[in-house]
């Protein structure tokens, strides 16, 4: 089953719309800051179509942000019922949050179609199971033969060996 392109416009556009919805009511003002913050990063992936680090970074603040999200309703929503503007904001930051891991999927999806690794590499070494750069060692080199074991001239006088 093949993945629907989806437009990074598209993706940038739902979420600012529902961000600026979202913080019209309960949640401070680090809500908007965070969130206006990834889309600006989103902006610049959607003007710069070939950079990997644009929609990686992009990637990596939508994933942030899924985490604040969380800990912005925790602190931050209330307890007595909505009225309002209240029920509508909490909806649409909600509705955002319940986006966000979705699009992180096809921003991710972007990210491979640019050319980007499948996996994210934090430059922690790793153990890797590609052995492309070994030499077998059943096979051995043409140009050495069991009479010339390293690989020497026949004719040659020996000279003073530098180690």
């Amino acid at each position: 089953m093949e993945i629907p392109a989806i437009n990074l416009k598209a993706i940038v556009l739902a979420h600012w719309l529902l961000t600026m919805w979202g913080s019209m009511g309960i949640l401070p003002s680090s809500y908007a800051w965070g969130n206006f913050s990834v889309l600006a990063v989103g902006v610049w992936a959607i003007a710069q179509r070939d950079s990997i680090d644009a929609v990686l970074m992009f990637l990596t603040g939508m994933a942030v942000t899924i985490l604040t999200d969380i800990i912005h309703f925790g602190i931050w929503y209330p307890h007595t019922p909505f009225q309002g503007v209240q029920s509508f904001t909490a909806g649409m930051a909600i509705l955002s949050l319940l986006l966000k891991p979705v699009s992180c999927f096809f921003v991710y999806q972007m990210y491979r179609e640019r050319g980007g690794d499948y996996n994210v590499n934090f430059g922690f070494p790793s153990l890797s199971r590609n052995r492309d750069a070994y030499q077998s060692i059943d096979q051995q080199d043409e140009s050495s033969s069991p009479s010339n074991p390293f690989n020497q001239a026949q004719d040659t006088k020996p000279g003073v060996r530098t180690y």
